[in-house]
This record gives C-alpha cells, structure tokens and sequence, in this order.
C-alpha cells in the first residue's frame, strides 16, 4: 500500500489539530473534572493525558533528531513497513476499544496530576505540528527513529508518526468516554 506523502503529512496534521482543539478545550475545565474516573481500575483525564505526554517526551525528540539529521526528499510516495504499520494500526481507534496493557514506566494511575499535564499536552501537538510541517522535506521511508521500548528496533519515520499520532487518537477517544 502505497500512500501519497502529502496525503499522510495532511490527514497527520489535521488529527494533531484536532488533539491541539481538544486539549485546549480541556484546559478550561475544573481539575477536580479532569482527575474524574469511572472506576477505580481505569484512568482518569490527566492520566490518559499523562501517558500520552510520557510517550511525548520519548517520540518528540526522536523525530526531531531525525527530521533534522535527515537528507531531502524526492519521494512522493510512503509505503510504510510490516512492523510500523502493524503497530501504527494497532492504535487506531475502534468501535469498542479494546483494552491494551502499558509499560509500568509509562502507567500514571494514581498519580498525583494537576493541569500542567494539559500545558504539556498542548506544547507536544504544537511540536508535532511543527515537526509535520519540517517532514514535507524528508524522505519518510528512508529516516528512521527508534521505538521507546527497544533501541534495537527502528521504524521509518512515516510509521513513528502514525504510531503516535494515532495513540493520541486512541486515548483522546477514551477520554471522550470518561
């Protein structure tokens, strides 16, 4: 499957948009509201955005390196790879989303959050949108980034991008439900 490079830098940036609006929609919202949650087992607000801003913290600066260790770009076209897209497809959002274990570095329940987790959220989908902006120039098959649970493991930067922004999808989603 091939896609058209503007095509997915397109539909990336207006999902990571849609992530900014939503966020700063939450930040009005009393933090009581946002700590919230259905059960004592699921995450609230914050925590979804917790573990979105813990992969944030990974994911952005690894693209960063790439995007600006990378050479130009002739490539019109990302045909993204087994791996990446397997998990970049993993994220998407279904009808009833299923449930996914996390890492324990990457699990905020319980944590003590306020609404600074919101403010970083914001400043994250501000540098996505910067670094979509820098990927119109680089070759998305060719630039690869590591993956936070093993340097051994790198994907083509298309995928990374996917990956995490179809995870923000996910957990905006969840959030939705709360």
């Amino acid at each position: 499957m091939k896609i058209s490079t503007s095509e997915l830098l397109n539909e990336l940036t207006i999902r990571t948009e849609g992530h900014l609006h939503f966020a700063e929609m939450l930040s009005v919202k009393p933090e009581h509201d946002l700590n919230f949650r259905t059960s004592a087992e699921s995450w609230s607000t914050l925590e979804c955005l917790e573990h979105l801003n813990r992969y944030g913290d990974f994911y952005i600066p690894e693209i960063s390196r790439a995007v600006s260790s990378a050479g130009k770009s002739s490539q019109s076209y990302f045909k993204p790879g087994i791996l990446g897209n397997y998990f970049a497809k993993s994220m998407l959002p279904k009808e009833k989303l299923n449930t996914m274990k996390t890492l324990k570095a990457m699990n905020p329940i319980h944590s003590n959050l306020d609404k600074r987790v919101v403010d970083i959220f914001i400043n994250h989908q501000g540098q996505l949108l910067e670094l979509l902006e820098k990927a119109q120039y680089v070759d998305l098959e060719k630039t690869k980034t590591h993956i936070s649970i093993s340097k051994l493991i790198k994907l083509k930067l298309g995928d990374t991008f996917r990956f995490v922004i179809y995870h923000n999808e996910r957990h905006v989603e969840q959030i939705k439900k709360i």
